[in-house]
């Protein structure tokens, strides 16, 4: 009895770690986009954020400055602010998402930036850089 109160109090606990309403699992229409020379990175975050969301634009922010200057742009958005409400729809977003965005590419890292930028930050950045380098070719 013991053993299955203990199971039941850790999920619990775990369950609060990653209580975040990220968008998983769902594949989202992409809109056209505009063939440009310039890669966007963007990220849609709710007024109300966990730590988790905080990293997440933190590390994907210094990810973007530290790799590419002022080459790559990095964009933080208010989903439930009108700006940020106005460019998720030309995105095809609706909630929480980390997308790269160049030329006719739209990548969506939303689940590995959930899952990395707080556990291992460092993976994080690589992704991104792996992500980003292609498109700026």
């Amino acid at each position: 009895m013991k053993s299955i109160r203990l199971l039941l109090v850790t999920l619990f606990v775990l369950s609060l770690n990653s209580s975040c309403d990220a968008q998983t699992g769902k594949e989202v229409k992409t809109p056209k986009i505009s063939k440009s020379d310039n890669v966007q990175v963007y990220y849609f975050h709710l007024t109300s954020r966990c730590v988790t969301c905080k990293a997440i634009e933190t590390v994907a922010s210094e990810a973007v400055a530290g790799n590419y200057g002022g080459e790559v742009s990095f964009t933080a958005y208010n989903i439930e602010e009108p700006e940020g409400e106005k460019k998720g729809k030309e995105l095809g977003v609706s909630g929480q998402a980390l997308l790269i965005v160049g030329g006719d590419q739209k990548i969506n890292l939303t689940n590995e930036a959930f899952m990395y930028a707080r556990t291992n930050p460092e993976k994080f950045k690589e992704l991104i850089k792996e992500k980003v380098d292609p498109i700026l070719k």
